[in-house]
């Protein structure tokens, strides 16, 4: 069987970027960071209980105080060993205790002594096996193209991961760094996705564009409102890292925004070029201006839902603190005037922007290479 020079090329070619992007991931990573907090004589290891010493269960079924257990670690330089620990009766640490639950020990030692306490139920196992189980119902329903998917996903978690934290953390700014990431991550996952066709390079072209439009609107709308990067909240954990590193803590905001929006634009960016490459199959003869327009219909009937979409999930992610704000009943002008409320409406209309004119963009790009 003949071999065709231009099929090995097809596939040479991705093969050969990714070891280069590999390579060149592996020592962009190597960071050496600074010791913000001094961990050396604390220690996170697996275990199980062996027993319950003392438990906190009420006669009215409530928990209350602490409970001693008994340990055995399963990993570390104590593996095997047994000791007494106390697990808190908290809602962030600690967990109801039972003979052979498996947990996380923090063990804590000064000179001579040593304190062990159960830091938490240990979820490794489960939170592998939820996103094991995503994975398979993506490539189950998905097919060929689950996989795809699934492939996708591995190489944005690894961008971000490898690049987009090193990048910020060695003093890139976080919105260069984070342009770069979507870029990236677009061009590898459309090409991942749909192969390399004028379908892909319009559905890129608009995406980044998309979500460079969103960054615009969101830095646009800060300026205009005294918004910045030094108003979230966990801003003074931000600036003690800052001054101890070359993190520039005011643009973390604006790069969030542009991370956050690649999924619902890129989204958009696909399914429209997607279509018009469909129509165009179909009927060849349309001209550019008829495919532009059909390409737009089928946008504008996304861009609600997915608009939708986006601004909902930058609700939900504050839900717990806007229901505070409700509970407590308070005055419409502190509300709409607080931070809180100008960042999170600033997160889900800027990226809603971007889905909006990614429509009209990828339309005309689609449009104009099918016609090439």
């Amino acid at each position: 069987m003949k071999v065709k020079p231009l099929k090995v090329i097809k596939y040479l070619i991705p093969i050969l970027f990714l070891a280069l992007l590999g390579i060149f991931l592996a020592k962009w990573s190597d960071v050496k960071k600074v010791d913000l907090v001094s961990n050396k004589s604390q220690e996170f290891e697996k275990a199980v209980v062996t027993e319950v010493i003392t438990d906190n269960l009420q006669e009215d079924g409530s928990r209350v105080g602490n409970q001693e257990v008994k340990v055995k670690f399963l990993s570390g330089k104590r593996k095997g060993k047994v000791v007494e620990a106390v697990s808190t009766n908290g809602s962030l640490y600690g967990a109801t205790c039972y003979k052979g639950l498996k947990v996380v020990t923090l063990t804590n030692q000064s000179g001579e002594v040593t304190v062990t306490s159960v830091y938490s139920l240990n979820r490794e196992p489960f939170i592998y096996g939820f996103i094991g189980l995503f994975f398979l119902l993506l490539c189950i329903v998905g097919g060929k193209n689950g996989l795809k998917a699934v492939i996708g996903l591995v190489i944005t978690f690894i961008l971000v991961l490898l690049y987009l934290f090193p990048a910020i953390y060695r003093g890139m700014s976080p919105v260069n760094a984070a342009v770069i990431t979507v870029i990236l991550t677009t061009i590898i996952t459309i090409f991942v996705l749909t192969g390399y066709t004028r379908k892909s390079l319009a559905a890129i072209l608009g995406t980044i564009s998309g979500v460079i439009i969103s960054g615009i609107a969101a830095w646009l709308f800060g300026e205009i409102s005294g918004i910045s990067g030094y108003n979230v909240s966990n801003i003074d954990n931000l600036v003690s890292v800052a001054n101890c590193t070359n993190i520039k803590i005011g643009d973390l905001l604006f790069a969030g925004i542009l991370i956050s929006s690649l999924g619902a634009v890129m989204d958009v960016g696909l399914s429209v070029a997607s279509t018009i490459t469909e129509i165009h199959d179909v009927n060849p003869e349309l001209n550019t201006g008829e495919l532009f327009k059909r390409g737009m219909n089928v946008g504008k009937d996304m861009m609600g839902t997915m608009a939708n979409t986006l601004i909902l999930a930058f609700a939900g992610g504050s839900l717990s603190e806007l229901l505070l704000d409700y509970a407590y009943n308070l005055p419409y002008l502190q509300i709409v005037n607080s931070y809180t409320i100008g960042i999170e409406l600033m997160r889900g209309v800027a990226g809603s922007i971007g889905i909006i004119l990614t429509v009209p963009l990828v339309s005309l790009f689609a449009s104009v290479l099918m016609k090439i």
